[in-house]
């Protein structure tokens, strides 16, 4: 896709340089943040335009990289000073991490700002910026077909009322278990859904890592397992692999109701699984869609009841 093409997809998040630990390795300098995740993944599905901010550092050969995907960088902001960076280490159990850097640098003052072509896009997806961010975006776009939202649990403990704000402008909210629980008051993750669809969304999607994703709406719920893997060799946004692949696999297709939504969902879980298989977006840079497809349809095989 060509920097001129119509955007379908708009992602709005982070972008980052990480340096990630593992019980087996050690990489520096490695292009993360979640709108990076997030915008490979849809690549594959549909034209995606990026929102965020890097610093005069950021390498030439990553921004390179992000235009091999085909993501539209209209919306990518360069800003004097340097890049998000961030340092992490996993546990032996892959599951587990510390952080053991933050840096936010641009990312400090990072204020998104639509171009035209994107505040008309029909699919949007607000990675877990601040509530504040997510609602000035929101007033910049001009009656999308659908609007995710994901959220994180320092923005539950220090701007909760934005927070729910933002999610009754929504058609999905999507966050882990913990958060789920955190941010409705409830350990059960039927009850906790129940709270948050009070809070206005059509859907709710709660990430469960290795054992997949629930999603809840007023008609009940529907349960996706995670593609199992032998080796995962980079945890490192998952989620937003998931979520990327998921909106992504959305905006292609017709009609946006549940039966499109439970779609979206394998395919969200089939690209992340590949994600986790190389660090950074490395193993996603060699992914096709012929790959995606034949995973998925190995997917469908393994869940289904005869």
């Amino acid at each position: 896709m060509s920097e001129k093409e119509t955007v379908r997809l708009v992602v709005v998040g982070s972008t980052a340089i990480d340096n990630i630990e593992t019980p087996w390795a050690k990489r520096k300098n490695l292009l993360g943040g979640s709108a990076s995740y997030a915008c490979a993944a849809s690549s594959f599905f549909t034209s995606v335009g990026m929102v965020g901010v890097v610093g005069e550092d950021f390498p030439p050969e990553y921004m390179e990289l992000y235009r091999r995907f085909g993501i539209n960088l209209e919306g990518l902001q360069i800003k004097p000073g340097r890049t998000f960076r961030w340092a992490g280490a996993y546990e032996e159990n892959m599951d587990e991490r510390r952080t053991l850097l933050t840096e936010l640098n641009v990312f400090a003052t990072f204020r998104p700002e639509l171009p035209p072509a994107y505040q008309v896009a029909p699919f949007l997806f607000l990675g877990n910026i601040s509530p504040e961010l997510q609602a000035h975006v929101l007033d910049q776009v001009r009656r999308p077909r659908f609007i995710i939202v994901d959220t994180m649990d320092l923005w539950i403990t220090t701007a909760v009322e934005a927070l729910r704000a933002v999610i009754g402008r929504v058609d999905l909210l999507t966050l882990n278990e913990s958060e789920a629980r955190h941010l409705s008051g409830k350990h059960s993750l039927i009850k906790a859904s129940r709270r948050l669809l009070e809070l206005g969304p059509k859907y709710v999607l709660i990430k469960k890592g290795e054992h997949g994703s629930v999603l809840f709406s007023r008609n009940g719920m529907f349960l996706m397992p995670a593609f199992p893997l032998e080796d995962v060799l980079d945890p490192t946004g998952a989620g937003d692999a998931f979520a990327g692949g998921f909106v992504g696999a959305l905006a292609v297709g017709g009609r946006v109701n549940e039966a499109a939504i439970r779609k979206a969902m394998l395919y969200g879980s089939v690209v992340a699984s590949f994600g986790v298989e190389a660090f950074s977006l490395e193993r996603l840079s060699s992914l096709t869609r012929e790959d995606i497809e034949g995973r998925a349809a190995l997917f469908r095989n393994m869940c289904q009841v005869r």
